[in-house]
């Protein structure tokens, strides 16, 4: 018998014989925890800023300027936004007082000033309640082992605005407009200049030193400097693309497996990559005896990513014994390891998605079971958590939940997903998103809409859209959300993150040569792996282990908390895929993800740029074909570039302003940004039935276009 068994029949011996004992400790238990709930559930409200937070900005990003933004009825009170907006999930981006006194890197102005915030297209805020130093929206504060950092909320990626004459309107649950690549290069050259420059540095350290938080000497605040420079640094390189972003999209899918990758990947696997990679300069191969230096003292089962920076270090260092390599040849190892992010796709809108099916462009995530609770937890993994995974040789390996969930109960070493993911309030975000609604049409800022057009479009709607775009009511509790996914091959639209989600691979690390679960059977792990397999298994194992930041009781307490909650709430049971699709077989177990998902389009105004990646900038222009070599010169089309990141809205084609500015120029020709497919109203792209409908001419167009504003 093991010893956590003994542990076991010991305490239940010890209850049987003391039983009023345990009932009075348990009933005392129960309304401890009621207890704690109400307390959070009050502070939960606190906040009722009458402007959640916003205010008038003058002369922003594009020459914009714009009054404080109002709020439609979305069935989320004030105190309800300002909690979304700024309840931590567990995300460590840069230490706090770093943070707060960072400077740019051109100039004095602070990174987080208004200015420079609304220029990555971020929203500023002003201070309230739970943001009293006035973090922009959907930045927080995170308190993990004892230190305080700045992350990300889910509302930094999913909180929209749209701006009309002067006016804003603020959507919950809508698209940002964000450019993140371009933020986190910002925040990695403000870094780099406060380290080399010894006025910028000096004026850095004294004020973070004047915030008496957590830094107390000079020499601290320069050593976390420039460990911090060094992994947003690292970050960056990781995760470099050829296809530039610009605002409103992200590779996400790419970015968060990366990250994974390089704390999963294992020294042996390291060193292979780096002994079989053939560099830039010639034929030149590391040497076995260079390899075993640069990886001398590192741990065998997990690497992490302090590791990869002393790894990187050692390439790079002309000490005797060491590569000395360009930065070249550490790119190709790079890429030898790590996959490009060169599918960028638009942030999702929230409303609906804890009502849905299957989430995510291609359905890749169910949400059925804890499939929430494991989405969350690696969009959390992406967006910077703190993850403190090592591997050990427990004797508790085949009773811990961890290593069940993540199908490591047989293995030597076992990792332990120590992190600073904040599953609690995933599951409490998750549960407040259920009870978000998509926007109606605000009327008194865009204009009345046309209701004798919009009857004429409905049955357009009806003959063109509604087989794949169901017609829900938003005010039903009870409506389900069904995907209907749609082959890449059939819909046409660009196929790269429905690709690179199937094709991309890397080292399994730990989790080689176990067993991992897909929908038509258990699938053992190589040592090269899909990056579907790794992602599921790195989340499980996150979702099996308690908060570290709680005593060792309220971790378990409030883990089994979670796992009733998330049991008894969520109503989404296990089914199959809907649509027109290739299934997943035995012998291509992913092929079911070479899709992209269809789900109802209330609110489909607020969510601009359209298509899965952005490509196409207003609803009118959706309803046009793309342009293809040897179509007529005078037809209406496509834009096959235009310019991104002005929130001016167009309220006749649906849409964010296209042209006239210098924002990010957004070029339909790479792979990645093909604006092409789901040409239905084109008369292009077959019906699900098979059938091709005829085009609509700019009249059908417009009348459908004004259905589309009534959803």
């Amino acid at each position: 018998m093991s010893r956590i068994s003994q542990y076991f029949v010991a305490f239940f011996h010890w209850a049987n014989n003391n039983r009023r004992t345990f009932l009075y400790g348990f009933i005392a238990v129960c309304l401890l925890m009621g207890l704690i709930l109400l307390i959070g559930k009050t502070y939960q409200h606190l906040d009722k800023d009458e402007h959640r937070g916003g205010f008038a900005l003058e002369n922003g990003a594009f020459g914009e300027s714009y009054s404080t933004p109002i709020y439609l009825d979305q069935g989320w009170s004030r105190s309800d936004s300002m909690w979304f907006y700024n309840t931590t999930q567990g995300s460590n981006l840069l230490p706090y007082d770093f943070f707060l006194v960072l400077e740019e890197a051109e100039s004095e102005a602070l990174l987080r000033s208004a200015e420079n915030i609304d220029r990555f297209r971020y929203l500023p805020q002003k201070p309230t309640f739970f943001n009293p130093d006035g973090l922009p929206l959907g930045f927080v504060k995170d308190e993990y082992q004892g230190m305080d950092y700045v992350g990300f909320t889910c509302a930094a990626c999913h909180t929209g605005q749209l701006n009309y004459k002067g006016k804003a309107v603020r959507i919950d649950g809508a698209p940002a407009m964000a450019d993140m690549s371009g933020f986190m290069a910002a925040l990695d050259d403000s870094l780099t200049a406060t380290l080399n420059n010894d006025d910028k540095r000096a004026r850095f350290v004294d004020a973070v030193l004047a915030l008496d938080s957590h830094y107390r000497k000079v020499e601290e605040v320069e050593k976390d400097l420039l460990r911090w420079q060094k992994i947003r640094q690292q970050y960056n390189i990781v995760n470099h693309s050829e296809v530039e972003y610009g605002y409103a999209r992200l590779d996400a899918f790419g970015r968060i497996f990366n990250r994974v990758l390089q704390y999963v990947i294992n020294k042996q696997q390291v060193q292979r990559h780096l002994l079989t990679a053939r560099l830039e300069s010639g034929d030149r191969m590391l040497t076995r005896e260079e390899v075993e230096l640069v990886l001398e003292n590192i741990d065998e089962a997990v690497i992490g990513r302090e590791q990869f920076i002393i790894i990187v270090e050692r390439l790079m260092s002309d000490a005797p014994g060491y590569p000395n390599l360009s930065l070249d040849d550490v790119l190709i190892l790079r890429d030898s390891i790590f996959n490009e992010p060169n599918a960028p796709v638009s942030y999702p809108f929230l409303w609906d998605t804890a009502h849905s099916d299957f989430v995510q462009w291609n359905g890749i995530a169910a949400n059925a079971g804890a499939g929430a609770l494991g989405r969350n937890v690696g969009e959390v993994m992406g967006v910077f958590a703190t993850l403190d995974w090592t591997a050990e040789r427990p004797w508790w390996a085949k009773v811990s939940i961890s290593a069940r969930l993540s199908g490591q109960e047989n293995k030597k070493h076992v990792i332990d997903f120590k992190s600073s993911v904040d599953l609690v309030n995933l599951q409490r975000l998750e549960s407040q998103v259920g009870r978000l609604k998509s926007p109606l049409w605000p009327t008194e800022v865009f204009g009345d809409i046309d209701i004798e057009l919009a009857e004429r479009g409905q049955r357009l709607y009806a003959e063109y859209c509604v087989s794949c775009h169901e017609v829900i009511d938003r005010n039903d509790w009870n409506r389900k959300i069904i995907a209907k996914m749609s082959g890449v091959d059939r819909v046409n639209t660009d196929p790269a993150m429905a690709e690179n989600s199937v094709l991309y691979k890397g080292s399994s690390g730990n989790f080689r040569y176990t067993y991992q679960a897909r929908d038509v059977g258990d699938i053992i792990v190589e040592d090269k792996a899909p990056a579907a397999v790794i992602l599921s298994a790195a989340a499980r194992g996150v979702i099996g282990t308690p908060d570290a930041d709680k005593h060792f009781i309220r971790r378990r307490l409030d883990w089994l908390y979670l796992m009733a909650m998330n049991w008894f709430t969520n109503d989404i049971e296990p089914s199959i895929r809907s649509g027109d699709y290739s299934p997943d077989t035995t012998a291509r177990p992913f092929d079911s993800l070479l899709a992209y998902k269809a789900r109802p389009l209330n609110g489909i105004w607020a969510t601009a740029p359209y298509l899965h990646n952005g490509s196409v900038p207003t609803l009118y222009d959706l309803l046009l074909p793309a342009y293809r070599e040897g179509d007529p010169e005078d037809g209406e089309y496509r834009p096959a570039s235009f310019m991104v990141g002005s929130r001016e809205f167009d309220p006749e084609k649906v849409g964010f302003k296209s042209e006239g500015y210098e924002g990010f120029l957004f070029d339909t020709r790479m792979r990645g940004n093909d604006n092409s497919g789901h040409e239905y109203a084109a008369g292009l792209t077959p019906q699900i039935d098979g059938r091709v409908l005829p085009a609509l001419d700019r009249d059908a167009r417009l009348a459908l276009l004004e259905y589309l504003k009534t959803l």
